[in-house]
This record gives C-alpha cells, structure tokens and sequence, in this order.
C-alpha cells in the first residue's frame, strides 16, 4: 500500500524531574572523573559511562582496587565541587582549540572539527554532548554506591546524586536505627565507638 499520512502539531515534552535527575548525574560523571584523577594520578581515564536517572556508572583505567581511605577521599572531592557551586559553562569550539585549552576528549571517539566543551571552572573540561546542569550545587549530594573490577586494568564507580542519594542515605539510617533498638541505643545520640562496643559485648 502506498499514501501519504498527514500529522497535525507536535508538542514534544520532556519529563522535568527525570531530565533534572539526569542532568546531576551526567555533571557527576565529570567531577569524578576530575577527582579519581586527582587522588589516583593522571593516568585515569574514562573507560565508559552509564548516565540514568537513578544513578550512574563510570568504568575506567586504573591498576587495582580503590583503598576505602582513596574511595572517600574521591568522594569527599566531589562533593566539595559541588559545595563549591560552580557554575557549568557549555561552548562550541574548534577541537584543536579545545584540545588546547585542556579539554579531554575520550580515546576512540571521533570529533568533528568544531566541538562541544563542558567546563567547571578549576575542576573539569570534557569534550561531551550531553545534558548538565548549570551549576554544581544543582547535584546537592554525591554518594558511592559500589567500586568493582571490570576487567584487567578497568574499575567501576556507582554512585547516586540528589534525591536517590539523600533516599538510600536515609534507607541507611532507617537500618542503624534499627539496630540500635535492638542495642537498646540511641545511635544520634552516641559516638560510633559506643555502638562498636555495645555488639562486642
């Protein structure tokens, strides 16, 4: 069969708080990779990503397993460059140009000569097409979720941001709370050494 189909007007819309969800965590992305460069070395890069509402996942080169003082210390300097409130800025440059002023591109990805860079000031410049939002302390709250092995010389971060961060913070607390009923303590109340000795007793 052949013919011609007509449409009326088109009204596109894009869900406010998926898109906002979306937008901490593809910022997000940037920083850690800022700051598992500046705790781990330069020889860190992205190795893949996954942006979703709900989280983000962020693969790439390093040696071996984050050390927990290393895995707080990238954590902390997220959130610090969030804290900071820095506005992102999003431009369209020539690569070269770019490349120039420090900008990183991703290794096996091809660039047209004119391209879009995505900085916050003193902290991250990335070659990137994606959504952002326009200042850091849009994110409001970073949270590490899981660091794995992917595969030789490839590590993986899970991490949270806003809401879903503040949500499984509280799914935390909702579980020391209950295991301070149990103690019969009061876990906002006490030190973390308190509780340590009450379940070694």
């Amino acid at each position: 069969l052949e013919g011609t189909l007509n449409f009326g007007p088109v009204v596109a819309r894009v869900p406010a708080l998926r898109r906002r969800d979306t937008e901490r965590n593809h910022t997000a992305t940037h920083l850690l990779h800022a700051a598992l460069r500046s705790v781990l070395g330069e020889h860190v890069h992205q190795a893949g990503s996954v942006v979703e509402p709900d989280r983000l996942r962020f693969d790439f080169t390093h040696h071996g397993p984050l050390a927990p003082a290393q895995l707080e210390a990238v954590e902390r300097r997220v959130n610090e460059a969030i804290w900071m409130n820095v506005d992102v800025t999003i431009s369209e440059t020539l690569y070269a140009d770019a490349v120039a002023r420090g900008a990183m591109a991703l290794f096996g990805e091809k660039y047209g000569d004119v391209v879009r860079v995505v900085e916050v000031r003193g902290i991250s410049t990335e070659l990137c097409g994606g959504c952002h939002v326009r200042n850091t302390g849009h994110i409001g709250l970073f949270r590490v979720l899981s660091e794995s092995g992917v595969s030789a010389g490839v590590r993986r971060v899970v991490a949270a941001t806003g809401p879903r961060a503040f949500e499984l913070m509280r799914d935390r607390e909702r579980t020391l709370e209950a295991v301070g009923e149990r103690l019969k303590v009061n876990v906002h109340a006490v030190t973390p050494d308190v509780i340590e000795k009450k379940l070694d007793q």
